[in-house]
């Protein structure tokens, strides 16, 4: 049954909205694209903005990290291809990056009035017709569709891709292995085990774990030995 979230705005746990666009990679389906992956979808204002030419080159410098993770990133900004193409250019330059996933053409918002990303209250960002620009947003978005993660910044502070990163590693071991992270979390890092597995059962499965209170049970990261 497709979720009606048009009233509402995307939640977490929501399907991500599919989509057809125009992208610096070619034409795409954006559900077919990232289909088995997961996908961080991220939008910027607009082109050859300062903050975000730095973000796209982050981005791209990451993309060892994405692919051993089997992540699909993904740019959206609301100018033309051509506007793009040079913005492109700019951001290898000056980035000493090399920018290979792709960048939405949104130009007609189609995309970014699916996902909310619109700026409806900055007087300040909107084009010079204007129509709003996009608020700078960052989904990720699992191999099921499924919305995990919502992030939304303001103008002036660049994101934190590291963080988004983090994040990306948190989901997919606590997918799998049925445990929670604590605050400030890294890999390796020793995890919780979440109330809903009693004592009896954690024992099965993580002999040895460490209790400091009956809601509160720490053990080792079970992907290090898996």
């Amino acid at each position: 049954m497709t979720q009606d979230t048009s009233a509402r705005g995307l939640r977490l746990g929501d399907v991500a909205p599919d989509f057809a666009a125009e992208t610096t990679q070619g034409d795409i389906s954006f559900h077919e694209w990232k289909a088995g992956s997961w996908a961080i979808l991220f939008s910027h204002p607009e082109d050859f903005t300062p903050v975000c030419t730095t973000e796209l080159g982050a981005v791209a410098k990451l993309s060892a990290e994405w692919a051993k993770r089997g992540v699909k990133p993904i740019g959206l900004s609301c100018n033309t291809l051509e506007s793009h193409g040079r913005w492109i250019d700019d951001i290898n330059e000056t980035q000493g990056s090399d920018v290979k996933f792709p960048i939405i053409a949104d130009f007609d918002r189609k995309v970014a009035s699916k996902y909310g990303m619109l700026d409806y209250q900055d007087p300040t960002n909107m084009d010079r017709s204007g129509l709003p620009l996009t608020v700078r947003s960052v989904f990720i978005i699992d191999p099921n569709h499924k919305i995990r993660l919502i992030i939304t910044y303001p103008a002036s502070t660049g994101r934190n891709f590291d963080e988004v990163l983090r994040v990306i590693d948190s989901l997919q071991l606590t997918d799998k292995h049925s445990v929670t992270t604590p605050v400030n979390w890294q890999p390796k890092d020793d995890v919780i085990i979440p109330p809903s597995i009693n004592d009896e059962a954690a024992q099965k499965r993580f002999p040895g774990f460490r209790t400091v209170k009956p809601y509160l049970r720490y053990t080792a990261d079970p992907s290090i030995n898996a």
